[in-house]
């Protein structure tokens, strides 16, 4: 993990070490994961924004993309799907080979604070709190077992690419979520149009109040909402910004928009880091205003954190709708495999 950029959103280390990225040895399923899947018939959109944003990130300008067909997950992945391909694999996650992972401030305890060395001066609201992985989200002692339709978190990039292997999907482009992001609306803000909360309806999971020390929760959720939460967009997507970023399958490089191809845009020369889209819970407008259909931003590919996670795509178009077994039954086993927390 590196400190190459800052943002609210998106932790980065401060000289940690580098996580391996090896290959989980294990067989791949035969067709897609079940999930809720949404087929979006591809064509013509135009990608990118030319009103005010991050002009760094890369956000512009505007063009005229054309996208192959797809099927894309209606919901992010969920600490439950997750841990159907960790007790089927056992994959170990780059956040536990590193032995840490970033936790947001607010869920971190004050003893636990104090003991904790690290916290990035650029980013200081980020923990690096040891022993913090996808079934522990805050550290040992913590446990998704109540969060099993909660979007899983602190998986890497490289996770992310493990479980698509094993799962017969993939990570979307940037195109690809751009285009299903705006839900069928041209040049939106939102996936719902351009006002943030319309008829003063919350559409998503962002911050209210005082980044970062106090938010109000106004929109139903001081910290991840479930992976349903609040209206879909127009193609029966939910969650596309807000509540967690997203991996994307691209390098990032801010010349995005003018060094790749029109048609099934990928830009696949290899940089430090990979796409992220959809800004999280983190979000605010007085500094991370990433939830924003046009937004982006990066992350090395080892990083995990407690807002980062993952949807799948692919182009099997299986049945739309279908079975989502993100809802398991309550009690259904979470692998955990805590560890002595050492805290220097």
């Amino acid at each position: 993990m590196t400190n190459a950029k800052t943002s609210c959103c998106v932790g980065r280390s401060a000289g940690a070490a580098t996580a391996t990225g090896e290959s989980a040895s294990f067989v791949p399923r035969g067709d897609p994961v079940a999930f809720a899947w949404r087929r979006l018939p591809g064509g013509q959109f135009r990608m990118g924004t030319s009103r005010p944003g991050f002009e760094a990130d890369g956000e512009g300008p505007v063009r005229t993309v054309t996208l192959s067909p797809f099927a894309i997950a209606a919901h992010t992945v969920t600490n439950a799907h997750f841990g159907d391909f960790v007790r089927e694999t056992d994959y170990v996650t780059d956040a536990e080979r590193l032995h840490w992972s970033f936790v947001f401030q607010a869920a971190v305890a004050p003893a636990l604070k104090r003991r904790i060395v690290n916290v990035p001066r650029e980013t200081p609201w980020w923990y690096p709190v040891p022993h913090a992985y996808w079934a522990q989200p805050e550290g040992p002692g913590s446990t998704v077992v109540e969060g099993l339709h909660h979007p899983v978190v602190h998986v890497s990039w490289n996770d992310a690419k493990a479980y698509c292997g094993w799962s017969a999907t993939r990570l979307p482009t940037e195109a690809e979520w751009e285009f299903a992001a705006r839900g069928g609306l041209d040049q939106a803000t939102y996936p719902w149009g351009d006002e943030l909360t319309p008829d003063g309806a919350h559409r998503c999971n962002i911050w209210q109040g005082d980044f970062p020390g106090r938010n109000t929760g106004e929109d139903g959720y001081a910290a991840l909402a479930p992976v349903d939460a609040y209206l879909p967009n127009g193609y029966g997507l939910c969650n596309m910004v807000g509540n967690v970023w997203e991996w994307c399958e691209n390098y990032f490089v801010t010349g995005y928009p003018r060094e790749t191809s029109a048609i099934d845009p990928v830009y696949d020369t290899p940089t430090s880091a990979r796409s992220l889209r959809g800004g999280s819970f983190l979000c605010h407008a007085s500094y991370c205003d990433r939830y924003r259909v046009a937004a982006r931003s990066a992350n090395t590919p080892d990083t995990s954190a407690g807002n980062i996670g993952f949807r799948v795509v692919t182009e099997a178009m299986p049945t739309a709708g279908g079975a989502d077994p993100s809802r398991h039954p309550a009690g259904d086993p979470v692998s955990v495999k805590p560890g002595p927390a050492q805290i220097e």
